[in-house]
C-alpha cells in the first residue's frame, strides 16, 4: 500500500526540504502560541504577579511542552501512524475500522474529530487578534480599529481559499523560520540580561507555585494550556512530511526557539513592575522594530489559520470517505500536491463562525477562555486511544500501559479540569459547535446502516438473477450498476428491468470500496471478477484520503483488467433514493429524520464520484427505515 513518507525511506538530502515543509504546515499553531500565552496567564492572574509567581508559570510553560509536545505527540504517538498518516481520525480507523468495528473507539475518534471542528474556528480569530493587538504598543491610537483590521484579514485569508495555497505556500517554511528565529532572538537577549529565570527550568519550581497558589494556581493551567494547543498539528499532519522531519524541525528550531522566547518574557516581567508590561511579547522587541515585528507576527498568524483551514479540509474528506459524513463537494486545488484541497462548504462556515467570535470576543484575552477546552478534551482523547495502541499494536505490558498512558490521562484531565472553569466566559461555544457536529455524525453513521439493511431486504442473490437471464435478449451497450456489495443485485438493475424491460449485453456491478489506509496505488485499483454471462463484478479501491474518479480509474487506472470501457458506449445506473423514518421510538425517528435530510442535500453520487453527467440514468425509489 502506498502511504506517507516516513523516516526510514528519507535520505539526508530531502530531511532539509522536508522539515522546512513542516515549519510552514506544521508549526504555525504552536508556534504563534508565544503572542497570548503568558499574556493571557496575567491576565487570568489579576493582572499583577510578583517574581516568584512568574518564575512558576515559566516552569510549568516549560514543562507542558516537554511532556505534552516532546514526549506525548513528538516521540510516542507519532509511532501510531496508520500507513503513514496521523491525526484521530486515522488513529481510530486503525483501532476501530481495521480490527473490527469497535463503537467506543468509532465513538471517541468521531468526539475528537467534532472538538478539531470547534476549534478550528477559534485559531484563526485568536492568532489574528493576537498579532494585531501588537499595534498598540508602538501606536495606541489604533487600538479602536484592531477589530476592524482582524476582520478584513480573515475575511481576505478565507476568499482566497478556492483558488489554493500551491504557491502562497512555498513561503510558509522560509517566513516561519525567519519567525523562529526572531522570536527566539528577543528571547535570548533578555535571558541573558536575567539568567535567573533559567532556574524556572526545574520542575519543582512550577509544583511549588501550584501547591502554594491551590485553587488559584490550578485555574493558571488553563492559560499554561495555550503553550500547547498547536500540539495535535504535529500528529495529524505526519502523513504530509513524516516522522523524522517533523522531529528534526521541532528538537532542532522550535523547541529552543519557544523556550527562549517564553524565558524572555519572563525575563522581562521580573526585571520590570507587572503594569509596565501589559503585552510582554511585543515589549521585548526594541520600540523601532515593533512595527516590522508586527507585520511579521501577523504573517506567523496567517500562515497558523491556513493550517488550521487546509486541516479541516482534510479531516471533512477522511470523515467523508470513512462514513462519518454525507458527501460535500471537495475540489482539488492543485495537480501536483495531492492535499491541497478545496471544501466550500466549511470554508464558509469557519469564516462565519469566524467573524462572530471576532466581533463578540473583541480581543486574545476574552478569546482564550474558548480556545483550550476543545483541543485539552481532543488530547485526552487521544490519550485513550493510545492506551489501546500500546496494548495492541505496539504490545506492551499491561503495567507499562497504565503507567505511560495514564500519566498523560492525568497531564491531560488536569488540563481539562482547568480549562472547564471558563465554561460560561466563552468555553461552551467550541463544545456547542463539536456536539452538533458529532450528533450528525452519528445519525449519518446510523442511518446510512439501517438504510443499506433495508435495500438488501427489496432484492435477492446475483447469482439467482443470472441464472434466470442466461441466454435471453439483451439490448446493446455496457450499464455500470453502482452497488454498495457484490453478492446482491443493486436495486437500480431491479427497477431498470421493471420499468424498462431491459438488460444491456454487458452489465458491471461497480463497487467503491474505502480502505483503512490513506491511499492506494494506481496498480492495485481496479479488481475485476467474470461472473459469466457477460455480468461482471469490478471493485474500486480508494484509501481515506483520496478522492474517488470512477471514469479516470475504468478508463486508465484498470491495468490487467479484461474490461476495456468506452465511456460513450457507457451508461451508469444510480438510483435516487427518497428516505422514509418510520420507527416506532421517536428519538430514532428524530435522527433517521435528520439522516434523511443530509442524504437529500448530500452531493449526488455521479457528482462525487466524478461521473459525467451525460452518462448518467437514475431510478428513483422509497426506503423506509
Amino acid at each position: 500500500m502506498s502511504g506517507a513518507p516516513d523516516t526510514t525511506s528519507h535520505s539526508s538530502h530531502r530531511l532539509g526540504p522536508l522539515a522546512l515543509g513542516a515549519l510552514g504546515v506544521v508549526y504555525g499553531d504552536i508556534g504563534t502560541s508565544p503572542l497570548y500565552t503568558i499574556k493571557t496567564a496575567i491576565e487570568w492572574s489579576g493582572g499583577a504577579i510578583a517574581p516568584e509567581e512568574a518564575l512558576g508559570m515559566l516552569s510549568l510553560i516549560f514543562w507542558t511542552l516537554i511532556v505534552i509536545t516532546s514526549i506525548k505527540y513528538v516521540a510516542v504517538i507519532m509511532r501510531a501512524d496508520n500507513d503513514g498518516e496521523g491525526g484521530i481520525l486515522a488513529l481510530m480507523s486503525l483501532l476501530g475500522i481495521k480490527r473490527g468495528r469497535h463503537p467506543a473507539i468509532i465513538a471517541i475518534g468521531m468526539l475528537g474529530a467534532a472538538l478539531l471542528f470547534g476549534d478550528g474556528a477559534i485559531t484563526p480569530a485568536i492568532s489574528v487578534l493576537s498579532a494585531l493587538e501588537g499595534l498598540k504598543t508602538p501606536a495606541p491610537a489604533i487600538a479602536p480599529y484592531i477589530v476592524p483590521l482582524s476582520v478584513v484579514v480573515l475575511i481576505g485569508l478565507f476568499s482566497v481559499q478556492y483558488r489554493g495555497t500551491a504557491e502562497i505556500s512555498r513561503l510558509f517554511g522560509p517566513v516561519m523560520i525567519i519567525w523562529f528565529l526572531a522570536i527566539g532572538a528577543l528571547g535570548l537577549a533578555a535571558v541573558v540580561q536575567h539568567p535567573g529565570v533559567l532556574a524556572a527550568l526545574n520542575p519543582a519550581v512550577g509544583a511549588a507555585y501550584l501547591f502554594e497558589h491551590g485553587a488559584a494556581g490550578f485555574l493558571i493551567l488553563g492559560a499554561v494550556f495555550l503553550c500547547a494547543t498547536g500540539a495535535e498539528a504535529l500528529y495529524a499532519d505526519m502523513g504530509h512530511f513524516g516522522r523524522q522531519p517533523i522531529r528534526l524541525a521541532w528538537y532542532g528550531l522550535v523547541l529552543p526557539a519557544l523556550v527562549l522566547n517564553y524565558a524572555g518574557q519572563t525575563a522581562l516581567i521580573v526585571s520590570e513592575p507587572p503594569a509596565a508590561s501589559p503585552n510582554p511579547f511585543f515589549d521585548l522587541c526594541p520600540a523601532g522594530l515593533q512595527l516590522p515585528l508586527v507585520a511579521l507576527a501577523t504573517l506567523a498568524t496567517v500562515i497558523a489559520s491556513q493550517s488550521i483551514i487546509t486541516g479541516a479540509f482534510s479531516m471533512t474528506r477522511q470523515a467523508i470517505q470513512l462514513g462519518l459524513l454525507p458527501r460535500i463537494h471537495v475540489s482539488q486545488t492543485s495537480a501536483e500536491s495531492y492535499g491541497q484541497i478545496y471544501v466550500g462548504f466549511v470554508n464558509w462556515a469557519l469564516m462565519a463562525l469566524t467573524l462572530i467570535l471576532t466581533i463578540v470576543f473583541r480581543s486574545s484575552d476574552s478569546l482564550a477562555a474558548a480556545f483550550g477546552i476543545a483541543v485539552s478534551l481532543t488530547m485526552l482523547l487521544t490519550s485513550f486511544l493510545m492506551f489501546v495502541a500500546m496494548r495492541e499494536v505496539w504490545n506492551w505490558s499491561l503495567p507499562l500501559s497504565l503507567l505511560a498512558a495514564g500519566l498523560f490521562v492525568v497531564v491531560d484531565g488536569s488540563f481539562v479540569a482547568a480549562n472547564m472553569v471558563k465554561f460560561f466566559e466563552g468555553g461552551w461555544i467550541p463544545l456547542v459547535v463539536a456536539s452538533i457536529i458529532f450528533f450528525l455524525m452519528t445519525c449519518w453513521s446510523q442511518g446510512y446502516v439501517a438504510m443499506r439493511a433495508a435495500l438488501e431486504r427489496d432484492t435477492f442473490p446475483l447469482a439467482d438473477f443470472i441464472r434466470k437471464f442466461r441466454g435471453k435478449p439483451r439490448v446493446q451497450g455496457c450499464a455500470v450498476y453502482l452497488s454498495g456489495r457484490h453478492n446482491v443485485v443493486p436495486v437500480p438493475l431491479l427497477h431498470n428491468l421493471k420499468h424498462n424491460k431491459v438488460v444491456h449485453e454487458r452489465v458491471v456491478i461497480l463497487h467503491v470500496q474505502t480502505e483503512q489506509v490513506p491511499r492506494i496505488k494506481a496498480a492495485q485499483r481496479v479488481e475485476t471478477q467474470d461472473l459469466g454471462d457477460e455480468f461482471y463484478s469490478v471493485t474500486l479501491r480508494y484509501g481515506f484520503m483520496e478522492q474517488p474518479n470512477i471514469p479516470r480509474a475504468l478508463i486508465l487506472e484498470s491495468i490487467g483488467c479484461p474490461l476495456r470501457f468506452n465511456m460513450m458506449d457507457t451508461s451508469f445506473f444510480v438510483g435516487r433514493l427518497s428516505i422514509l423514518p418510520t420507527s416506532a421510538f421517536k428519538w430514532r425517528r428524530f435522527k433517521m429524520g435528520v439522516f434523511e435530510f443530509l442524504h437529500r442535500n448530500a452531493v449526488p453520487a455521479t457528482e462525487f464520484f466524478q461521473i459525467p453527467p451525460g452518462r448518467v440514468v437514475e431510478l428513483g425509489s422509497q426506503v423506509e427505515i
